[in-house]
């Protein structure tokens, strides 16, 4: 069967999907951008910018912080506001944003959302407006895709990943190809759904920016940032994972990039 096409996203529209198909049953990505924090002495108040169900910025709140998160999406932000309750969510893009009255000593960026700013315009707007948001020496924490992995490599685009699982008695599978966009320097996603609801299959694309190591930097500079840690491990979503007391790397040659930098 033909799947059709769709300009919805099924787990951006479906956040308790969203967590079925990606659990984070320790906290992993929260726990690690709090260690971030406070290994580089960051102040309480935390924007997690892209906070989709709101899992890492309830984390962060229980932590003992004061958590504002964002998020383009209005139906992760009333999901967040339920079952993630303790930040205050907002509605804000992260390619350009403002949020008045408002100064943290931390934004934190994760799950590659960074990258949806896909052009020189809307990556310099995210970095306006986080540079607009912070107090004088706060601190950027992200983690991402690392563009560099895609230099030669293609293990993980030479054939489709496929993953399944069960939500609320429906069986789930999504195939996903990645292919890389050499011209525009994005790393575009094509995922296949289907389900054994009798529904038919929803063929979903989307695309990140492929940022390699010292192009981050040099633009990092540009908007006043100077870099304190840039590596690809260990972090929440490599292998193996990061793990308390685990100390940054100092290579960025893995698929994952994680990134802290201080506003000067």
């Amino acid at each position: 069967m033909t799947a059709r096409t769709s300009t919805e996203n099924l787990l951006t529209d479906n956040p308790a999907l969203y967590e079925a198909r990606f659990p984070d049953p320790e906290q992993l990505a929260g726990r690690w951008a709090e260690d971030c924090l406070r290994r580089y002495g960051s102040g309480p108040r935390v924007l997690d910018l892209g906070c989709g169900t709101g899992r890492d910025a309830a984390h962060l709140h229980r932590a003992g912080r004061t958590v504002t998160g964002a998020d383009l999406s209005e139906a992760m932000l009333a999901y967040a506001r339920v079952q993630h309750a303790g930040p205050e969510y907002l509605h804000a893009d992260l390619r350009r944003f403002t949020l008045p009255a408002r100064e943290f000593d931390a934004v934190v960026c994760l799950d590659s959302a960074l990258l949806y700013c896909h052009t020189n315009t809307e990556l310099d707007g995210f970095l306006t407006s986080v540079r607009r948001s912070l107090a004088p020496g706060g601190l950027l924490v992200a983690e991402m895709r690392n563009g560099a992995f895609f230099l030669g490599r293609t293990e993980l685009l030479d054939a489709p990943r496929v993953n399944g699982f069960t939500w609320q008695g429906v069986a789930y599978e999504s195939t996903t190809t990645l292919s890389v966009d050499r011209t525009a320097q994005l790393l575009r996603r094509t995922r296949v759904w289907t389900a054994d609801d009798g529904s038919e299959p929803v063929e979903q694309r989307s695309a990140w920016r492929l940022l390699f190591p010292q192009e981050l930097r040099h633009v990092l500079a540009g908007h006043g940032f100077e870099v304190l840690a840039l590596h690809d491990g260990p972090g929440p979503r490599t292998e193996p994972a990061w793990r308390e007391g685990d100390a940054p790397g100092s290579a960025t040659d893995a698929d994952r990039m994680h990134l802290v930098a201080r506003l000067n």
